[in-house]
């Protein structure tokens, strides 16, 4: 178990073996928490213990879900259980997803979706793209399902968790719990606009839900003429601490990219200099895969694969859906840091 001088460790549940400690020194921050602050995660582990939890009641995951909703013990305590249940009834668990789920149809859905991780920023974070603007769901709904679609959104969730920030967080000698993430609008007009923000949306219900506080730094890209303009207005709405991790940029976004990007880290059509071969979408490069720092994910330990195919009954099956499989709008929670923003991983 990793040693932290800074912060009390749970022999029970911390069993970490890689850095413990956050690189800034905020308030609420693995290493940076006050009596109080440490007196709510034991409060808040407890009262998930009586309540017949015993799972995922580390500390960085206490702290995570405390600094979601403000150190609010109560508020964190159902934002915990909400998300538990989420965990046990997705996909037929998101536990046994990640053992089952097969995305074999992701190089035939990536023209029409590039979604994917590719190296790491300047400060040792795994580095998550999207393009909207080749966001194509009709071509996408004759490939697979948008049940499918949630759940490899899901399962890549969980990789991003372990074993990709435990290997930068190795590689970099300090805690990494956020990713770095760019999302490119190139292209999309406002004849699109409509069918990107309904699949956005869907997908930051899960984000905001139950992958809280992952969000490192958001760069949109190629932002459409009037994003700004909303944005000014929205941002209105929520959490200052939300709003200094966001970044929206036109077309001249280069520079600024790269200030946080190494150039060799980042895509040639994104101003970088990477250029993978079989390209970078493809790859997956990082410390994740970098035996000097890549361990096998807890999920990974024990069971036997099996596999969740797509076939022909699986596919064109109408509107997208719902984090929970239907086409109800999600629900969202309270706008607090990590919350009401575009999904991100």
């Amino acid at each position: 178990m990793a040693s932290n001088p800074q912060m009390e460790l749970d022999p029970k549940y911390d069993h970490y073996d890689f850095p413990t400690t956050a690189p800034e020194q905020k308030s609420g921050h693995p290493g940076h928490t006050t009596k109080e602050q440490d007196a709510a995660v034991h409060q808040l582990r407890m009262l998930l213990e009586q309540a017949g939890y015993h799972e995922r009641l580390d500390t960085l995951s206490m702290l995570r879900f405390l600094r979601a909703r403000k150190f609010q013990v109560e508020m964190s305590k159902a934002m915990f259980i909400d998300c538990e249940k989420w965990r046990k009834e997705f996909g037929g668990g998101v536990d046994n997803l990640m053992q089952n789920f097969d995305y074999k149809e992701k190089p035939e859905m990536m023209p029409y979706y590039p979604q994917y991780y590719h190296k790491t920023d300047k400060e040792g974070r795994p580095v998550y793209i999207e393009e909207y603007g080749k966001v194509d769901l009709v071509a996408m709904r004759k490939i697979t399902t948008d049940e499918r679609m949630l759940q490899n959104l899901v399962v890549e969730y969980e990789k991003m968790v372990d074993p990709r920030l435990p290997a930068c967080s190795r590689k970099a000698g300090q805690l990494l719990e956020t990713c770095c993430t760019i999302m490119d609008f190139k292209g999309v007009g406002l004849w699109k606009a409509k069918e990107v923000y309904g699949y956005v949306q869907r997908a930051t219900a899960i984000s905001q839900n139950y992958y809280p506080e992952r969000l490192g730094k958001l760069y949109i890209t190629n932002a459409p003429w009037g994003f700004s303009g909303v944005f000014s207005v929205v941002k209105k709405f929520l959490d200052p601490v939300t709003v200094a991790k966001i970044h929206v940029l036109g077309s001249g976004f280069q520079q600024e990219l790269l200030g946080q990007v190494p150039a060799e880290n980042l895509p040639v059509e994104f101003g970088g200099k990477c250029q993978c071969p079989g390209g970078c979408a493809f790859s997956d490069d990082g410390p994740w895969h970098d035996e000097k720092w890549a361990k096998a994910p807890a999920w990974a330990k024990g069971g036997e694969k099996n596999t969740i195919p797509a076939t022909e009954s699986h596919t064109e099956e109408g509107n997208p859906t719902g984090v929970d499989g239907k086409t109800s709008e999600p629900r969202t929670q309270t706008q607090t840091e990590g919350q009401m923003v575009p999904a991100a991983q």
